[in-house]
């Protein structure tokens, strides 16, 4: 089963929004209104994890009201890569292979079953997949059926991903490491229409991890790229193209889209994933999807009964729990599984600058966690809602070990003994380096995030107390993305990347030559001694099967990062779900592993 969170989040930034800061209260006055008040205002709402307890038979019909931030920026599949907005949309008109039930810790079978063999004589692995019968292509209004084939995996796999000349980010997964230090790739061959294989050279930890893919309309790609090379690939499916030209294999078509207004999906009938009585899901015809801009108008919305759903900020509980009545039901889940983070540029690209000077020592960023307010920040921001992460890894994964955790936690005075350490200097109440330039820095914050903003006012303020000036900068999402992975001209920044339910999941982040390697991407050869540990403990993990040889590795790899502080986890915010009543909520389940669970909603009458 596919679970799903609504769609407007990105792949990149956490579901974290506006509140309202108390400045003006003492800590001990919000501890009390945290705990009287909003405390147990959760048990007006209701708590559902999904408990593998199966779905009960639903009817097709009604029309699902919905909002997204922003407007897509393309149809296709290859620049949508670089886009989660516009990706999250094409997602519903495609499918993947097997689906991972996080709760249970299990791997399920998808469009296609799956059956792993190894070889630990050759120390080889195949994954063999077999794809559905039932799987088709087609259009909306036309009764056309294309049947999915193994050229819709193999085709992208191959010759969009695998080719350089696409700059898809898909290509560094393709390899492995051997024993021998030299790169092997992953080969992905077709055995029949309707079977093909991952070969590696190298027994992997998490193989249906590192194939599970979506597929693309090979009929389409292939003749593109045939004819026109990777610029006729990449124009295919611009904004500007009609919607209902664009094939489905899955839950639904496109069918309109009106640029700042309105996108509309249609249920695909077709859809092979049906309930026990052969009805394909979802049930409702149609999602309508406001293009809205900012989250304040997806809240009014709301309260005018004009969307289905509302995921409220901290500011907004309250208000949305105490007007449920009969008209909505809210949901609870506990904290979620990732947290946004605090990084800084290494990138030797700004050796010049004294912030590189700061950023590179230790100590500075040890400091710097230690300077971070985390229950303030509970308490002020979150209205009691939210805990610090302290971990590296979250709890559903499996090498999660609550004996490893930030020693580097909100003290002052350590801070200060860590940046005396480091050779800074403080004087008439400011700080400086060894250079005696005043320490100032700036703290980059996606300009829509105010959740973040309101943490970043608090950073502000407690470095401000000893000495250390940190300016806010509000920029565009995609402007921070480009800061990140291109143009590199950032100091610190707060930014999400989800969360790891598999170890080896982040493969262009945590190792050193990974393309969003934050505070230092794409190195030739890992910087420093810790990152070198840490590239090799990641290859090493990535390729032990024995959990408790994997342990071993993994244990180190989190002790690593969490004392290095090159990320500083933020906070596990507590999350709500509101959802109306006029749909039957037999099938709609709630937790901090996969969001909401929406696919089988259907109307009460």
């Amino acid at each position: 089963m596919k679970k799903h969170i609504i769609f407007y989040l990105t792949l990149l930034v956490l579901a974290l929004s506006a509140c309202s800061k108390n400045e003006d209260m003492e800590l001990s006055e919000i501890d009390e209104i945290a705990t009287s008040d909003d405390l147990n205002l959760i048990k007006k709402t209701v708590t559902r994890p999904w408990t593998c307890s199966g779905y009960v038979a639903g009817k097709v019909g009604g029309v699902w009201n919905d909002t997204i931030i922003n407007d897509p920026k393309t149809f296709n599949q290859l620049i949508a890569e670089r886009d989660g907005q516009s990706d999250a949309i094409i997602s519903y008109t495609l499918d993947y292979l097997v689906s991972y039930d996080a709760s249970l810790r299990k791997w399920e079978p998808h469009i296609a079953s799956y059956e792993i063999e190894t070889d630990k004589e050759k120390n080889t692995l195949t994954v063999h997949y077999t794809i559905r019968d039932d799987a088709f292509w087609s259009y909306y209004g036309k009764d056309e059926k294309i049947p999915v084939t193994s050229d819709d995996f193999i085709f992208w796999y191959n010759e969009i991903a695998g080719d350089p000349e696409f700059g898809s980010s898909g290509y560094g997964q393709q390899w492995v490491t051997l024993e021998n230090g030299e790169e092997a790739h992953v080969d992905c061959v077709k055995v029949s229409d309707k079977k093909f294989d991952f070969i590696f050279p190298r027994i992997v930890a998490e193989p249906l991890l590192a194939t599970n893919m979506t597929l693309c309309p090979s009929f389409i790609y292939a003749p593109a790229k045939e004819k026109g090379g990777a610029e006729g690939v990449k124009n295919l499916f611009s904004i500007d193209v009609d919607p209902k030209t664009i094939p489905s294999c899955g839950k639904f078509y496109i069918t309109e889209y009106i640029p700042a207004r309105r996108l509309v999906f249609t249920r695909n009938p077709n859809y092979w994933e049906k309930d026990e009585n052969g009805v394909s899901i979802p049930y409702y015809e149609q999602m309508i999807c406001q293009i809205i801009g900012d989250q304040n108008t997806d809240y009014l919305l709301f309260k005018q009964g004009q969307t289905e759903t509302f995921s409220p900020r901290p500011e907004e509980f309250s208000e949305v729990v105490e007007n449920q009545k009969d008209d909505y039901t809210v949901y609870n889940a506990e904290g979620s599984m990732g947290a946004s983070m605090w990084s800084f540029n290494q990138n030797p690209l700004n050796k010049d600058e004294a912030f590189y000077q700061w950023f590179t020592k230790k100590e500075f960023r040890q400091a710097m966690s230690c300077l971070l307010n985390r229950d303030r920040i509970a308490n002020q921001t979150y209205r009691g809602l939210a805990q610090a992460k302290y971990d590296f890894f979250p709890e559903a994964n499996p090498f999660f070990n609550a004996d490893i955790s930030l020693q580097y936690r909100f003290d002052v005075e350590k801070a200060e003994k860590l940046l005396e350490k480091a050779g800074f200097v403080k004087k008439d109440g400011l700080y400086y380096d060894w250079n005696g330039v005043k320490v100032e820095f700036d703290l980059t914050i996606p300009s829509a995030n105010t959740v973040l903003n309101d943490i970043g006012q608090i950073v502000v303020d407690e470095c401000g107390k000893i000495g250390i000036k940190v300016n806010i900068r509000q920029i565009d999402f995609q402007k921070v993305v480009e800061m990140l992975t291109a143009t590199y001209d950032w100091q610190s920044v707060f930014i999400g990347l989800g969360s790891n339910l598999f170890p080896s999941q982040g493969s262009n982040v945590w190792p050193s030559d990974g393309n969003l390697h934050l505070w230092y991407p794409m190195q030739e050869k890992p910087a420093t001694d810790w990152e070198a540990r840490v590239d090799y403990l990641y290859n090493e993990g990535c390729y032990t099967n024995d959990f408790n040889e994997a342990k071993v590795i993994w244990d180190e790899y989190q002790s690593i990062i969490l004392e290095q502080c090159p990320i500083i986890y933020l906070m596990r915010s507590r999350s709500f779900f509101a959802i109306r009543n006029r749909w039957d909520l037999s099938n709609v389940y709630y937790d901090n592993k996969s969001g909401a669970t929406l696919e089988r909603v259907f109307l009460k009458n």
